[in-house]
C-alpha cells in the first residue's frame, strides 16, 4: 500500500513531495516514525486500515490538501488543527516566528494581524507564556478556529474580530510586536497556484486585488508605527516579487532598522523593522 501511495502521488506531484505527503498519511494513520515507516512499508493491513487509506488516496487524488485531510499540521512543536476555512501554515511562516524567537527578545504584547488558524499568536504564546497576545482575523470561522486551537494547547491568547483595512481599534494599546502573514497573491497570479492550493484553501487569505498588491502592508505599517512601542518591532511575512517594495514602504512611515531577510531558501521573504 506505502509503494502505490507514493506512485500515486509522484504522478501529481513529484517523487519528493510524494514520499512526504505518504510519509505524513501513514505517520497519522499508524503512527509511525520514519525508521518505523521504512521498516513497516511491507506491512499487510487490515482490511478496515486498508479502507480508510483508499479512501484518504482518492480525496489526494481530487486535489484536497492533505493538512485538511488529517485535520492538523505540525508548527513550531505545536499541534494545530486546520481545515478549509483557515490557511495551511507555511514553513516560511514558521521560519519567521523562528527568527523572531531568536532575536531573544522578551515581548510583553504581541498582536497578530490575519491570524487564521492562530498558528502564529500561539506559537509566540507558548514561547512567551507571560507575553499578552492577540490574535485578529476578519474571518469569524477562522477564529473558531484559532480558539479551539488554544483551548487544546492550553494557551491563552485574546481573539478578535475586525477587518484590519476600516477598523484601527485592533491596535489600540502599545505593542511589542506587530506580527503579520497578510494575502499578498496578485489575483492575476491565480493560475500560478497548484489546484489543490487555489481550490481549496480560504481565497481571503490568499489574494489581494492587482491593483494594489501592498494594501494591506500599507495599512498595517501606517497604523501600526503609533501601536508599537519605543523600540518594539513590526515583522512582515512577503511575496517574493513584492518584498523590496514592502521593505521602502516600511521606511517611509518613519521605521528604523529596516531589514529585508531572505529565507532558508534563498529569496527575499520578511521584512523586519524598528520603531
Amino acid at each position: 500500500m506505502y509503494d502505490r501511495f507514493v506512485s500515486t502521488m509522484a504522478e501529481l506531484h513529484g517523487m519528493q513531495e510524494a514520499k512526504a505527503i505518504t510519509r505524513l498519511v501513514f505517520e497519522n494513520a499508524f503512527g509511525w516514525d520514519r525508521i518505523q515507516l521504512d521498516t513497516n512499508r511491507s506491512t499487510v493491513l487490515d482490511e478496515k486500515a486498508h479502507g480508510e487509506l483508499d479512501d484518504t488516496l482518492d480525496r489526494l487524488k481530487k486535489g484536497e490538501p492533505v493538512q485538511y485531510i488529517l485535520g492538523e499540521v505540525q508548527f513550531m512543536g505545536l499541534r494545530i488543527s486546520v481545515a478549509p476555512g483557515v490557511l495551511i501554515p507555511r514553513p516560511e511562516t514558521e521560519e519567521m516566528v523562528d527568527r523572531f524567537i531568536r532575536t531573544g527578545t522578551l515581548p510583553k504584547r504581541i498582536l497578530d494581524i490575519g491570524t487564521g488558524s492562530g498558528c502564529i499568536a500561539l506559537a509566540l504564546k507558548h514561547a512567551f507564556p507571560t507575553a499578552e497576545v492577540i490574535g485578529v482575523d476578519v474571518s469569524q470561522t477562522a477564529l473558531d478556529i484559532a480558539s479551539a486551537n488554544a483551548g487544546y494547547l492550553d494557551l491563552s491568547v485574546v481573539w478578535r474580530c475586525a477587518d484590519i483595512l476600516h477598523s484601527r481599534d485592533v491596535y489600540d494599546g502599545e505593542h511589542d510586536l506587530i506580527i503579520s502573514n497578510p494575502p499578498y497573491i496578485p489575483e492575476a497570479e491565480a493560475d500560478t497556484l497548484s489546484t489543490h492550493v487555489r481550490g481549496h484553501e480560504p481565497l481571503l487569505a490568499l489574494f489581494v486585488t492587482d491593483n494594489d498588491p501592498l494594501l494591506f502592508y500599507r495599512s498595517i505599517a501606517e497604523n501600526g508605527f503609533s501601536a508599537l512601542a519605543k523600540g518594539g518591532s513590526l515583522w512582515f511575512e512577503c511575496h517574493t516579487n513584492y518584498a523590496e517594495e514592502v521593505a521602502t514602504l516600511v521606511k517611509s512611515f518613519g521605521y528604523d532598522e529596516v531589514e529585508l531577510i531572505h529565507d532558508m531558501s534563498g529569496n527575499p521573504r520578511f521584512t523586519r523593522a524598528v520603531r
